[in-house]
């Protein structure tokens, strides 16, 4: 753990969900930090991810966890044809627009899970290549399903920004708190 999430508010099972999902949405941006468009695409080991692949992926990928929540189509439609364009920043991207884009999607999962009438409601998530069947889940499913998911990448993002410039985790929370403080 790099970070503390601090305790919700009693009773308060979405503020407890949403804050572990922002905590580790700050790992993916904090990988980022001090680093140019070209260093962030690049992919320094056997992997073809990059930290500027891995924020468009987290981002696209909760964007379109909402939609669907939402009972609407996601903004990008990705299918084994296109999926790997979810990993790479394309035409006139850049991670300052992505990042951008992320804190939209931030707020809007937001918005969203504060305003459903309970976490138990659920969605139907259709069957798909990588969901054999049709299946009713929860909103506090989406909840958990969007902190693995982002932590899963953040942990990826903490290595791939150590093999970049051997900085670590802890370095970067350091630095976070330098930029936020004005020093």
């Amino acid at each position: 753990m790099v970070t503390h999430v601090p305790a919700e508010a009693h009773g308060d099972e979405r503020g407890a969900l949403l804050a572990f999902v922002a905590e580790q949405r700050c790992g993916i941006r904090r990988a980022l930090l001090g680093l140019t468009d070209e260093q962030a695409s690049s992919r320094p080991s056997a992997s073809e991810l990059s930290l500027a692949g891995l924020l468009k992926h987290v981002a696209e990928v909760e964007q379109g966890w909402i939609a669907r929540a939402k009972g609407e189509p996601p903004a990008v439609h990705r299918d084994e044809s296109n999926w790997h364009e979810c990993f790479r920043l394309a035409g006139d991207e850049t991670v300052e627009s992505q990042l951008a884009y992320y804190e939209k999607v931030a707020a809007d999962t937001e918005a969203f899970i504060r305003a459903v009438p309970s976490l138990d409601d659920t969605f139907e998530l259709p069957a798909t290549s990588w969901n054999p069947k049709d299946e009713q889940l929860s909103m506090r499913w989406l909840c958990l399903h969007l902190i693995r998911e982002t932590a899963r990448h953040a942990g990826h993002a903490d290595i791939i920004r150590e093999s970049l410039d051997g900085r670590t985790a802890f370095e970067l929370v350091a630095e976070e708190h330098r930029v936020a403080a004005g020093s």
